[in-house]
């Protein structure tokens, strides 16, 4: 017996399992072999260390950015600035790890607090906007992207660019800047430790501090919270400080997790991915981790098809496209919470 207050969940697994069915037919109707293809898709990405290795690196940067959104969304503020901050601060550690000369222990941490804190910093600034003056966080948020990937894209090009590589890179970062793999046979670095602290530090933030309270009730009527004293301007720009400071540890993370040297000549995309993890995990902190894996689990399922089969892994989209619009659809499934919520109370329809 399913009960109302269980609606999102089962609402979320109702899309998710709706977009899996729509990409199983669409496989069968352009495969030549549907069946193995469904199975590479499915089981793949599980059939091996290095393949789940895959699937958990991809899903560091998401848990990073996707806390990061989630801060957002539970306030009620529509900023995708985390896109921007991910790769300006990976520029910033990149920086850090070629230049800098520190002891291994030392010299990826200091690395990854210097993104960080220049992650939240110049997430301050739409948040100072918008608190401040009201200026609407998404139009700051994407015209901030544009500039921080613009000054980054410089900076690569004209004062970090190797010119003897045979790609647009930057020079090698000195191996003691490097983050430790913490299982053999995969790229598993140790961002993923603190990938998983922030997520358990946020949502005792959130849930358990009278700081996480004022968000809560910031985000659910700014107007009430401050006709009941809270300093909305306040939990504004704190939001958005915090939210900075995971988005661009994410950035410094990946960089120092994943590569020996910056390569990114264009944004990764992670930011944007953040908004859908937030969306599929309801905005709720702990289900973050399952919503990143989720994602990161379908597009390795994704490649592996493309590789091993002769469907394209740009089918994905299509999948992430379905989630996006039946979860933003506040109408999906609404009937059946009535429903629910009617028969709870004992009135008959």
């Amino acid at each position: 017996m399913f009960r109302a207050s269980q609606f999102e969940k089962i609402r979320t697994v109702a899309v998710i399992l709706i977009s899996l069915l729509l990409t199983f037919l669409i496989i069968a109707i352009i495969s030549k072999d549907p069946v193995g293809t469904i199975m590479i898709f499915l089981f793949e990405p599980i059939n091996s260390v290095a393949h789940i290795g895959n699937v958990i690196e991809m899903s560091i940067p998401l848990m990073f950015t996707g806390l990061s959104v989630v801060l957002l969304f539970r306030t009620n503020l529509f900023n995708l600035g985390a896109e921007g901050l991910f790769y300006f601060s990976g520029i910033l550690a990149s920086t850090i790890a070629i230049h800098a000369t520190l002891s291994s222990w030392l010299h990826p941490g200091v690395a990854i607090l210097a993104g960080a804190l220049t992650g939240a910093l110049l997430s301050a600034i739409p948040g100072y906007f918008k608190a401040k003056w009201n200026v609407n966080e998404l139009v700051s948020s994407l015209m901030f992207n544009s500039i921080l990937f613009g000054v980054g894209l410089y900076l690569l090009n004209y004062k970090l660019r190797d010119t003897q590589a045979f790609i647009n890179a930057s020079y090698k970062f000195q191996k003691t800047a490097l983050l430790d793999n913490i299982i053999p046979g995969t790229r598993i670095h140790t961002g993923l430790i603190l990938a998983l602290l922030c997520i358990f530090a946020v949502h005792y933030y959130m849930y358990k501090t009278k700081w996480g309270y004022e968000l809560r009730m910031t985000g659910s009527n700014r107007a009430f919270a401050e006709y009941s004293g809270i300093n909305t301007t306040k939990v504004i720009i704190t939001v958005h400080l915090i939210a900075g400071f995971l988005a661009g540890m994410g950035g410094s993370v990946e960089v120092l997790g994943m590569y020996s040297r910056f390569q990114w000549t264009s944004l990764p995309g992670y930011g944007m991915d953040g908004a859908l993890v937030a969306l599929l995990a309801k905005n709720n902190p702990l289900s973050v981790i399952g919503a990143s894996l989720f994602l990161a689990y379908i597009r390795i399922g994704a490649d592996l098809m493309a590789r091993m089969s002769d469907v394209p892994s740009e089918m994905i989209s299509i999948v992430q496209a379905v989630i996006i619009l039946l979860i933003s659809a506040e109408q999906f499934l609404k009937f059946w919470k009535t429903r629910m919520l009617l028969k709870e109370a004992g009135i008959r329809e």
